[in-house]
């Protein structure tokens, strides 16, 4: 079988992700965060104090992960824990002022690297970028049909 004449999507899309999450890392680590620290306190942000296991599902890592950067992030007082009194294995996860203050300076870090990664993009071709992005996930999210 010969080489393809035009590199795979996937391929092309994989080398694309690496880079800009590599940019954005860069740019959350010039600000003195990371992406997992940026993820938690966004989560926090966006809903109630919930369940620490609701939590690591909402950013998408297992229990274990998200329990060694919130050990990092309450050490560096940007959360603190709690034990529901209902349910002492169930541990709450807020934001502490530290924290809101450093979603906040994070904020203006992720607006400015957004609009960085939209220069020369139309708002029609960003939401046909999202819709394109929301295909491929679909394609091969587990259980979707593949056709040759």
């Amino acid at each position: 079988m010969p080489a393809p004449a035009k590199e795979p999507i996937g391929l092309e899309l994989s080398r694309t992700s690496k880079i800009v999450s590599r940019a954005f890392d860069d740019v959350l680590s010039a600000a003195g965060a990371s992406l997992p620290t940026w993820l938690v306190l966004v989560s926090l942000k966006g809903q109630r104090p919930g369940p620490q296991r609701e939590l690591a599902a909402a950013i998408g890592v297992e229990g274990p992960t998200l329990t060694h950067h919130l050990n990092r992030m309450e050490s560096a007082g940007l959360v603190t824990r709690s034990r529901e009194p209902a349910n002492r294995r169930v541990h709450r996860v807020e934001l502490t002022a530290d924290g809101e203050a450093m979603f906040q300076r994070l904020l203006a870090t992720v607006v400015e690297f957004d609009r960085r990664l939209r220069a020369g993009l139309a708002e029609k071709e960003v939401t046909v970028l999202r819709g394109l992005l929301e295909r491929l996930r679909a394609n091969v999210s587990v259980g979707a049909a593949v056709t040759p």
